[in-house]
């Protein structure tokens, strides 16, 4: 296999290095680089949010919320409240137990307060809500509601959950004794054991990925509008999953399905954490049945923080057996997971632990075997949020901890390390220990190209004469990664019993202007340019005479959205094989007007568009536009071949696309304070074909960004009481353009052997590995003073521990 390797400018601050296989396109499909068509609109303030809804007559709602982590509610009197001017409605636990409504369904089969009725299970749980003429009024009133709390002692500690005598959490489930959730396992456990009695070396690391926050631009809210006239329920909010709303809504409000609009127009950021449904979505509806007119509702910045969906929280003991040289044989891993208060975590039925069976990572590894157990804590609930790819992110950092922590202790070069035991490529497509099966890829071909893009030789020759003459300290940390996107086989995966298929329908009028309406929703991953383009390509037309329509229910196929990177690689693919029949019927239209066979046409794409020829006669032929003219005109069509150009497809996909990646992160370290500078980052991504290289380029960017924040600064902590302590964005600190460098990109292409267009998906690879990148750096930079690990975030006063020797655990305030 050879490749051939260009340097090139993507922007003033990127540098984009690019390794294409002999084979594969040298340029992207289709339209390639281009303006996104929807920054029309944001660019000049006219994006339409779910806070820009505005119905006649619509009122306010707003949430009281506990200050208690766990306290059982002996009253709650909102008589004070109701009779206050303006307020036209309070409703409680109480009242929705009047109506079965008290509790809903989570996207993990387990159920979830709406507004507490026994107890609160964490600080800023829903107790009451409150329906006005105004926000203003709406949030006088919460302060008139009196609620009598009795506190109970909070688990905070995942570690101690299990712990005989703790306190029960969930004792609303019939039979409950315990705050266990699920034990789940994969692999082989007695051949690893077998391998790890028998290694020549053997080490071992503890570690936590801490409770981080997607912190979205735009936080929750939802507008519900209830006709009482025609039974008809339309609710607007900033969901990545709009059909899977519906159908939760039409399972929890008891109303028919097909009287459910549910309209998510754009977002302002989702990462996960829009995928469920919030309490106070369905306050909103409940409040529009019971007062008859529009109600919406939207959290603060605060509320955010405290009671939507978190991230990471996982406790995991990593294990690795290897030979003296340094060949990795076995892996094993166990994981104490915090589910929080509910189990709400959004990812496939059969997948309890997520896709975290990918631990073995990138590395060609003989046996594995992983255990995890979830636990309740009086925590929100969630897990899965933050671009994780459903728990990949932690199954990276992970294993590529473990891989430093083994060159550590065989005195080796982490890159050296890495090289030796990566999946060579033709072992593709290659069967895990766990059963993934990766579809494609050249890893070592990445690597090198990542090393040399970053000189990787210099900076070990400037690490080395630093620290012989002193200075600042220098880290390189390295991440190599894979991830299993483009959930999934419907065969395999399924969220509450709906299956993971995507579908996707294309219409092109007369004029040849077409409108694609998919079932994904974008929440700025720039889905109204993307899916135009591979329209474009398919059928010769210009991206700009393509429409996407996504986000409504009443307008789109059913599919079950957008999160873990699937938009691509499963409505990607829909919107491929859609307009590929499409296409097909323009053949069949085309034959008919030329008076020819189907079978003696062959289709082309010139500058000129797209165009369906005789063989061998280019110049009679018909271009896209002339057979959609002529599909809808008088044209005497072929028996059973019909008008018109259009076409619907349900995309279900053979297997996952594994993207993956190399990074390597540079670091100077302040030995006297703790600072980290990030001085370089080299990111080199294989994402498969590449649709539109600007989009890849600013979603790459955006997850780097989200790594520095997690690696260095993000953190979701909380005191013995279960006080949080990250409720704000004066104590849960994000990463700005200070504190990230000018990023470095590399590409590879490998083409998914199964899509469609040989895409992959990117959006969540960035966040995925390059937190274990950062870390490793600066664990790479504190390696003359003994120390092996220390556990995210690396702020300086945590760095400044562990070169005293006495790292912290950095999730709680107390130890």
């Amino acid at each position: 296999m050879t490749a051939e390797t260009t340097d090139t400018t993507a922007n003033a601050t990127d540098t984009t290095a690019t390794d294409t296989e002999t084979g594969a396109t040298a340029t992207p499909m289709g339209f390639g680089r281009m303006h996104r068509k929807e920054d029309a609109r944001f660019i000049r303030g006219r994006g339409n949010y779910v806070d820009d809804v505005r119905l006649p007559g619509m009122l306010h709602g707003a949430i009281l919320r506990s200050p208690h982590a766990h306290a059982r509610i002996l009253s709650v009197d909102a008589s004070a409240a109701e009779a206050h001017p303006g307020v036209k409605a309070v409703i409680t636990g109480e009242t929705l137990a009047g109506m079965d409504l008290a509790w809903m369904p989570t996207l993990s089969g387990d159920v979830q307060a709406v507004l507490a009725t026994d107890k609160v299970r964490f600080q800023g749980q829903e107790v009451a809500f409150v329906v006005a003429e105004d926000p203003y009024t709406a949030r006088d009133a919460l302060e008139l509601i009196e609620v009598d709390y009795e506190p109970l002692e909070p688990v905070i500690d995942a570690r101690r959950a299990l712990d005989e005598g703790a306190p029960v959490i969930r004792d609303d489930v019939e039979g409950r004794t315990g705050n266990h959730i699920f034990d789940w396992e994969a692999g082989d456990r007695e051949q690893t054991d077998a391998i790890f009695e028998r290694a020549e070396v053997t080490v071992a690391q503890d570690m936590l990925y801490p409770r981080v926050h997607p912190a979205p631009l735009e936080t929750c809210g939802a507008v519900a509008d209830f006709d009482r006239v025609t039974g008809k329920l339309t609710v607007w909010c900033p969901t990545q999953a709009p059909h899977a709303h519906r159908t939760l809504y039409a399972l929890v409000a008891g109303l028919p399905e097909h009287k459910i609009r549910v309209i998510s127009p754009d977002v302002g950021g989702g990462f996960g954490g829009k995928v469920g449904i919030y309490p106070g979505y369905v306050c909103a509806i409940v409040g529009s049945i019971a007062t008859g007119r529009p109600v919406k509702w939207m959290e603060d910045r605060s509320e955010n923080l405290m009671s939507t969906a978190f991230a990471r929280d996982y406790h995991m003991r990593g294990e690795i057996a290897a030979t003296r040289d340094g060949k990795v044989l076995a892996i094993r891993v166990k994981v104490l997971a915090d589910h929080g208060a509910f189990n709400g975590t959004a990812q496939p039925t059969k997948f309890p632990a997520g896709f975290f069976g990918v631990f073995t990572g990138s590395y060609d590894i003989r046996a594995a075997h992983c255990e995890v157990t979830g636990v309740h804590t009086n925590k929100a609930p969630g897990g899965v949020a933050y671009a994780c790819s459903f728990r990949i992110t932690e199954a990276v950092y992970l294993v590529e901890r473990m891989m430093d922590v083994l060159a550590c202790e065989l005195d080796a070069d982490p890159a050296e390390l890495r090289m030796k035991n990566l999946i060579r490529p033709e072992r593709f497509p290659y069967t895990s220990p766990t059963g993934w099966e990766y579809d494609s890829g050249d890893y070592p071909r990445a690597l090198r190209l990542a090393l040399d893009m970053v000189e990787y030789d210099k900076l070990r020759a400037e690490q080395a004469e630093r620290r012989r003459d002193g200075g600042p300290l220098l880290g390189i940390g390295i991440s190599f990664f894979t991830e299993a996107v483009g959930a999934g086989p419907r065969k395999h995966m399924d969220i509450l019993g709906l299956g993971m298929a995507d579908g996707a329908e294309l219409r092109v009028h007369p004029t040849g202007k077409a409108v694609l309406r998919v079932s994904c929703q974008s929440q700025g991953q720039g889905h109204e340019t993307t899916f135009a383009q591979i329209v474009a390509a398919e059928l010769g037309v210009s991206p700009d005479d393509v429409e996407v329509v996504h986000g409504d229910t009443d307008q789109t196929p059913f599919g079950l959205g957008t999160y873990g990177s699937r938009s691509t690689p499963v409505s990607g693919a829909a919107t491929a094989i859609v307009a590929r029949k499409v296409r097909e019927r323009a053949r069949l239209v085309a034959a008919a007007m030329l008076e020819a066979s189907p079978d003696d046409l062959e289709w082309s794409v010139s500058e000129a568009g797209g165009r369906w020829s005789v063989q061998g006669s280019a110049e009679h032929g018909r271009t896209i536009q002339e057979i959609a003219m002529a599909a809808h005109s008088n044209l005497e069509l072929p028996e059973g071949v019909e008008g018109h150009l259009d076409a619907v497809t349900v995309y279900n996909p053979p297997n996952l696309t594994y993207p993956f990646g190399a990074y390597v992160c540079v670091v100077d370290v302040d030995p006297g304070t703790g600072q980290v500078k990030v001085r370089r980052f080299v990111a080199v991504d294989d994402c498969g074909v590449r649709i539109n290289p600007m989009i890849v380029e600013g979603q790459i960017h955006g997850g780097l960004a989200d790594g520095i924040g997690m690696a260095l600064m993000q953190l979701m902590a909380f005191d013995e009481d279960g006080n949080h302590l990250g409720a704000s964005f004066m104590d849960y600190l994000l990463p700005t353009s200070m504190e990230c460098p000018s990023w470095e990109l590399g590409e590879t292409v490998t083409p998914s052997p199964h899509h469609p267009v040989g895409a992959k998906g990117l959006g969540e690879s960035a966040t995925v590995g390059s937190p274990a990148a950062v870390v490793n750096a600066v664990l790479d930079a504190l390696r003359p003073y003994g120390v092996r690990h220390a556990d995210m975030p690396l702020t300086p006063a945590n760095v400044w521990s562990a070169l005293q020797g006495t790292p912290i655990r950095t999730d709680l305030a107390v130890t």
